[in-house]
């Protein structure tokens, strides 16, 4: 990735915030904009739900049942649009189980990789990170809290602080 090219942001919305939780949806946000996203409809073996969550991502069980996707299509999907590729979550310690628990499922390797935010922030981009994604989020007004647009909120602030901070520099 170069430094002006945006890097491919995942979000991914789990069943709860904890070790028996498993992914409900996956967004992503390539770097020329292309989004992706879908529902994922729970495996048999995935029966944890919070309430918290679901208040949270407005996602029910019911709607995962009836437009969500196989954890397969959704694996194989994520493997064309990603393959050999990085992709980067602002909630590294989250995604990560819930990507490889997804692929479990599917009973399928994963053809791309994913890591931190983190690793591409400059300090003093860190500095400004909450601000400014506060006010992408305004700018872009989305009524929906769907994974894709929170990914393209994510993508958005990570391009703004790289130019506030190297305008600074």
């Amino acid at each position: 990735m170069t430094e002006t090219q945006a890097p491919l942001i995942i979000d991914i919305e789990a069943s709860g915030y904890d070790d028996d939780s498993y992914p409900i949806e996956i967004g992503v946000v390539l770097d020329d904009e292309v989004r992706y996203c879908s529902l994922i409809k729970p495996s048999k073996n995935w029966t944890h739900w919070d309430q918290a969550a679901e208040q949270s991502h407005r996602i029910s069980r019911i709607a995962l049942q009836t437009s969500g996707r196989s954890a397969a299509t959704v694996a194989k999907q994520l493997n064309e649009l990603l393959a050999g590729r990085t992709v980067y979550s602002d909630g590294w310690t989250t995604s990560k189980p819930s990507l490889t628990r997804l692929f479990e499922a599917a009973r399928t390797p994963m053809k791309f990789s994913i890591s931190s935010l983190d690793e591409l922030l400059s300090k003093h981009q860190v500095t400004i990170w909450r601000s400014t994604k506060d006010q992408v989020a305004k700018e872009i007004d989305n009524r929906r809290h769907r994974a894709s647009n929170v990914a393209a909120i994510t993508q958005e602030t990570y391009l703004r602080t790289l130019a506030l901070t190297t305008a600074v520099a």
